[in-house]
């Protein structure tokens, strides 16, 4: 089993995402990760989605989707040929001064950015591919984690041949 990602191009009307959510559901198939917004028409959005299972699980994802009145168009994103971010806002304890200071030098490295500070944590915005943010997030858990989210992922095909059809 490995993970495929799914981009969606549906029409940006309400109950769509539940339409979706929960066909798969029915169906057994399990998303490990799912973004949504709007794209350059404002009457479409984009969904995606990265599913667990195989090729055989990939094709019936597909085919259940293409039911979906709503849907416009599918694609399968490889990801060698994709543009693949996340965006994780962590809130981390700060004990002292030098927890803050390797905090803010740990940031940078990742070429993140502290987006609030109060006197006993500091909130942490960082973007990236999914092992970047979990590489973050192991380092950050020393100091003490009070809050994480995390987007999961959104992707765009690079250039015009990262993406394959799945209508």
């Amino acid at each position: 089993m490995s993970e495929h990602i799914i981009a969606a191009i549906v029409e940006h009307k309400p109950g769509v995402l539940f339409k979706i959510t929960n066909l798969i559901r029915r169906r057994g198939f399990n998303i490990s990760s799912i973004s949504v917004g709007s794209t350059e028409n404002p009457d479409l959005a984009r969904i995606t989605m990265v599913v667990t299972g195989d090729e055989t699980t990939i094709e019936q994802v597909a085919k259940q989707l293409q039911k979906i009145v709503e849907v416009i168009r599918i694609s399968r994103l490889n990801p060698s040929e994709s543009v693949i971010r996340e965006l994780l806002l962590v809130k981390v304890h700060v004990a002292d001064s030098r927890a803050r200071s390797d905090i803010v030098s740990y940031t940078q490295i990742f070429r993140g950015r502290i987006v609030d500070v109060s006197s006993d944590s500091m909130v942490i915005e960082v973007t990236g591919g999914s092992n970047k943010i979990n590489a973050f997030i192991e380092l950050m858990r020393q100091y003490g984690i009070k809050e994480l989210a995390r987007t999961g992922i959104t992707a765009l095909a690079r250039g015009e041949r990262g993406s394959r059809a799945l209508d």
